[in-house]
């Protein structure tokens, strides 16, 4: 049974035109996902969905085995299971687990998905998500009358940061999980674990201040980050 990575693709990006092939610290930001997950030995494949063919040019260029993403299933309101799903019924040999990634989620040190990986057997679970601890952060939201209520902390009984209970944020990096588990519809569902990463590798590609953001972060954190092999192919 392989274990393959898939990084689903879209080329209508609204928010950012042409955000998954764009130029991000010296490369089009989706090669970052696939070197990484290129560079991690327990992957036996990586594949991009896609239905743009820039997107599907560069990530060939790349070394990434590409699939033609029906139009059908690349809507705005298309989920990222669909697109999974899709690519799994193109693979024609037995998969035993995948890993998706976010091209927009670029800060992933060179082991993490490795580490993911072995941690993943290691706990027996069905599903997992990359995450932080969200500890620092006390979270509201309004009710259905427009009221404020606090979501993670007693308010009135405010305790110490020390004393919490450890809570966690999915920080959309990667995904792992046995593919029986998409017939549930999700990409998580059985014994779910979390694979933590450090908050700084929290961020996401979504606006052009983001894209700031994420240039100083990938920028003060290079050391940490970019020890890959570059297996680019493009002339």
């Amino acid at each position: 049974m392989k274990t393959v990575a898939i990084i689903p693709a879209r080329g209508g990006s609204k928010g950012i035109p042409g955000k998954n092939i764009m130029d991000f610290c010296g490369k089009p930001l989706i090669a970052w996902s696939i070197l990484q997950a290129q560079n991690t030995p327990e992957i036996n494949k990586v594949y991009v969905s896609s239905d743009s063919d820039d997107i599907l040019r560069i990530a060939s260029n790349y070394g990434a085995e590409t699939i033609v993403r029906p139009l059908d299933i690349a809507g705005d309101t298309d989920s990222s299971e669909s697109a999974i799903e899709h690519a799994l019924s193109v693979i024609t040999y037995p998969v035993g687990l995948v890993i998706m990634l976010q091209a927009t989620s670029p800060l992933r040190k060179p082991d993490d998905l490795s580490k993911a990986i072995k941690q993943f057997h290691q706990e027996g679970w069905d599903s997992a998500f990359s995450g932080a601890v969200l500890d620092d952060f006390l979270i509201w939201e309004k009710n259905q009358h427009d009221c404020l209520i606090s979501i993670n902390y007693d308010y009135i009984n405010r305790g110490r940061r020390q004393d919490r209970d450890p809570q966690y944020v999915e920080n959309g990096s990667f995904y792992l999980f046995k593919p029986g588990i998409l017939r549930q519809g999700n990409r998580l569902g059985g014994k779910i674990g979390v694979f933590l990463m450090d908050l700084w590798q929290s961020f996401e590609i979504d606006t052009p201040d983001d894209i700031r953001l994420m240039e100083v972060l990938f920028q003060t954190f290079q050391n940490e980050l970019t020890n890959i092999n570059d297996k680019e192919m493009e002339k």
